[in-house]
């Protein structure tokens, strides 16, 4: 497994009208490092964004989708996201305020 710092693990937040609806129950879905495990998600979260605790960690492996370009045939990268639930007395994360 490759030496994974805090700050690789998570890669992008993702914004859909679903994860947006999450937020209400402070949940927030994030696109994670595809070496990163539950343990290692939610340390990153808790550097990254100050004063938050996290419950849980879910995540999910996604293959990578089918793409053809004339008669040939590849695969686009896997990826992997995770949804991560904080505690009742944890602060928000800033990032999703203005969306």
């Amino acid at each position: 497994m490759a030496d994974i710092k805090y700050y690789d693990v998570i890669l992008k937040p993702v914004i859909t009208e679903k994860s947006m609806n999450a937020m209400a129950d402070k949940k927030y879905t994030f696109l994670v490092h595809t070496e990163a495990n539950k343990s290692m998600i939610k340390e990153a979260v808790e550097k990254m964004f100050p004063g938050t605790k996290v419950a849980s960690v879910n995540t999910m492996n996604l293959d990578g989708k089918t793409k053809r370009r004339g008669m040939t045939f590849g695969l686009t990268a896997k990826t992997k996201k995770a949804v991560v639930k904080l505690t009742e007395d944890s602060k928000e994360i800033e990032i999703f305020e203005g969306l």
